[in-house]
């Protein structure tokens, strides 16, 4: 099984994958400290552990959006 290395808030982290999904997990990782970044330009250094947290429930809202989207097409 293939492993990558993603950058999150500043650290290394090795993360399995499936065989072709190394670009895969790897801009996913980028876009979620998009995420991280934006909330440390708005609120400054809160901790690492709120950061994540508030990135993390940020992503659920992106997809709870979608998937509302998606069955008002439907």
């Amino acid at each position: 099984m293939p492993e990558v290395n993603v950058d999150i808030n500043g650290r290394k982290y090795r993360m399995a994958c499936e065989e072709g999904q190394e670009t895969h997990l790897m801009l996913l990782a980028e876009r979620f400290n998009q995420h991280i970044d934006a909330f440390k330009g708005d609120f400054g250094e809160i901790g690492d552990n709120r950061l994540t947290v508030m990135a993390g429930i940020a992503v659920l809202d992106e997809l709870a959006e979608a998937e509302r989207r998606i069955a008002a097409l439907q």
